[in-house]
């Protein structure tokens, strides 16, 4: 248990007040010693000892050093590899534990790093139930904070009544919610990759915050208070969205991240999907503030569960770490990571160039990049329409009361459960085993399962548009449409959240804010404008000219399959020689 506990922020703050008798580190013991300065003398050469490093500021993490081997030590977790530079080189599993030289800069610099291969301190080396954990909140923390978006959506013709307001006013209280979540990552995504911070203290004090105003949100009394506060909850909601995938690659091998991310994707997927269905039958009964109460009730917990049993899994945080530690008990200034290092190299300037400018620079001046922003955020616009869509269909044609009408969206998780199943067995018995066996393949080869993805969604969305609106016809029929939209889009989302990434890897941080921002902020108009448009064309030429131009980006798919490789090699973006990914 404390392993499992010991570098989370609950026992950072015992650590802390304790000074260090609880939950402390290996160089809070008395007897510690440099793992280096054990090594025999024979092996560890003075030009090793003394080999410079010229320090890279594009890399937040120290370079892995030079190791010498020494007999098998028992590690605190068993191991995965030596970090994100060695489990490219080496299989993933139990590896003879090995010291690792310090490096110097060229300023004599010693940089700090892991101290063996199986250093338990490296995320990379947790335990296989230590990982699980870890996901498990992650994902959690997702879902509560996807699920309290589309939670108030039950409550619409409540808070009509109550506060006096059209529809379209009463839906701006899930529309400001999405943007808030959708501006979030443009500030704490950055923030996130500072050292001095990492994951763990942007996500709990964020989150904290968010439960806590989730108190006020079911108490206001006026429209204008609601509006506010469901945009700054969704504000504070945010660093999840922006990099809870990060996180995942924190800690998992190359190999298991991208299983790692269905996980982490499907509960996104589902929790708005399902946020109706958890308020909808207790707003009938209790009254609007029901559709709010539930936040608390859900995120609670969640946030209990992560102050206790989620550790920092930030590499260049943990590294940034123990160099203050090193520091302050060997007295040698000398040492520092080279996470420290290129933080004293950011200026605020910078930072608000990196998180507010960058994104939108290389989406307007790369057509590949702008595509792949457009068409998500229209994907994710029609998701979040189905929300206004499916009240006129169920309640005006098939009579479905409001706790009924909250069922129709589990179609919605089921076609994300089929949609995990699949992906997850196409990955596992085709498109790793093939990497694995013929080498890496052209970066536009993981847009393949796409193509045809991008056929089904607008099939799915005619499907279910001209089968809804019918009474004659039975109202789960038009479901497998919505199933098949789902299907589809969650493939399809997953294909460009590994092809996005690698396009240009220098600015991945960018690449998913600019995307993150553009999806939001569709969505939170389509929430505005879906209503009237379903309500005036009806249902079925409603949802076909959303279908249409769902067919232009099939086009665009397969465009982006065909022309991407050289696109990205006219791109002032584009890293010369940078490698390619295998199919993921």
């Amino acid at each position: 248990m404390a392993s499992l506990v010991h570098d989370t922020f609950y026992g950072q703050v015992v650590r802390y007040f304790t000074k260090g008798r609880l939950y402390g580190h290996i160089e809070d013991k008395p007897d510690f010693e440099l793992p280096w300065k054990r090594l025999p003398t024979e092996t560890a050469s003075e030009s090793e000892a003394e080999k410079v490093l010229e320090a890279d500021s594009d890399n937040t993490a120290a370079s892995t050093p030079p190791a010498t081997a020494l007999p098998e030590e028992k590690a605190e977790d068993d191991a995965s590899g030596v970090g994100k530079d060695l489990e490219l080189q080496t299989p993933v599993g139990r590896q003879p534990s090995r010291v690792l030289q310090p490096q110097k800069t060229p300023d004599g610099v010693i940089l700090v790093d892991w101290y063996t291969t199986d250093d338990p301190a490296n995320p990379q080396n947790w335990s296989s139930k230590k990982k699980f954990i870890a996901t498990f909140i992650i994902s959690w923390y997702t879902f509560g904070v996807y699920s309290s978006s589309a939670i108030i959506t039950p409550a619409h013709q409540d808070i009509e009544e109550k506060f006096n307001v059209s529809y379209a006013e009463a839906s701006l209280g899930l529309a400001m919610y999405v943007i808030g979540y959708g501006i979030g990552p443009l500030l704490w995504s950055p923030l996130q990759e500072l050292p001095v911070l990492g994951r763990n203290t942007v996500y709990v004090i964020t989150y904290a915050l968010f439960v806590i105003l989730s108190v006020p949100t079911a108490l206001v009394d006026n429209f204008a208070g609601l509006v506010v506060l469901r945009f700054i909850t969704g504000f504070l909601g945010s660093p999840c969205l922006a990099t809870g995938a990060a996180s995942m690659s924190d800690f998992y091998a190359m190999s298991h991240v991208p299983f790692a991310i269905i996980a982490w994707t499907a509960s996104a997927f589902a929790g708005p999907a399902l946020g109706p269905l958890i308020s909808g039958f207790a707003v009938p009964a209790e009254g609007w503030r029901w559709s709010l109460w539930p936040i608390l009730w859900l995120n609670g917990p969640i946030l209990l569960a992560m102050i206790f049993f989620l550790p920092e899994s930030y590499s260049p945080t943990v590294l940034y770490r123990r160099a203050q530690r090193l520091r302050k008990r060997t007295g040698n200034t000398n040492l520092a990571s080279q996470s420290e290092i290129d933080q004293k190299n950011l200026t605020p300037g910078k930072i608000v160039r990196d998180a507010l400018i960058k994104p939108f620079e290389i989406t307007f001046k790369d057509p590949a990049v702008f595509f792949i922003n457009l068409y998500t955020a229209y994907v994710y616009g029609i998701y979040y329409s189905f929300f206004e869509a499916f009240p006129l269909a169920y309640i005006n044609v098939y009579h479905f009361n409001i706790g009924e009408t909250s069922l129709t969206f589990v179609a919605l998780a089921v076609g994300c459960i089929i949609a995990v199943i699949v992906f997850t067995c196409f990955l596992k018995f085709y498109a790793l085993p093939l990497a694995a066996k013929q080498g890496p393949g052209k970066l536009e080869d993981n847009l393949i399962p796409a193509l045809l993805m991008s056929m089904l969604l607008p099939a799915g969305m005619f499907w279910w548009g001209w089968t809804s609106g019918n009474p004659d016809i039975h109202w789960i029929v038009g479901l497998i449409g919505v199933v098949m939209f789902t299907f589809g889009a969650f493939i399809l989302m997953q294909c460009i959240f590994v092809y996005l990434p690698m396009t240009y890897p220098m600015y991945a941080a960018s690449l998913f804010a600019a995307n993150d921002f553009f999806r939001s902020a569709m969505a939170g108009g389509s929430i505005i404008f879906a209503h009237p448009l379903y309500q005036n064309l009806g249902i079925g030429r409603g949802i076909s000219v959303m279908a249409g131009l769902g067919v232009g980006g099939v086009i665009g798919v397969w465009a982006l399959w065909w022309f991407g490789e050289r696109l990205r090699a006219r791109s002032k973006f584009a890293v010369k020689g940078a490698p390619v990914a295998p199919v993921e």
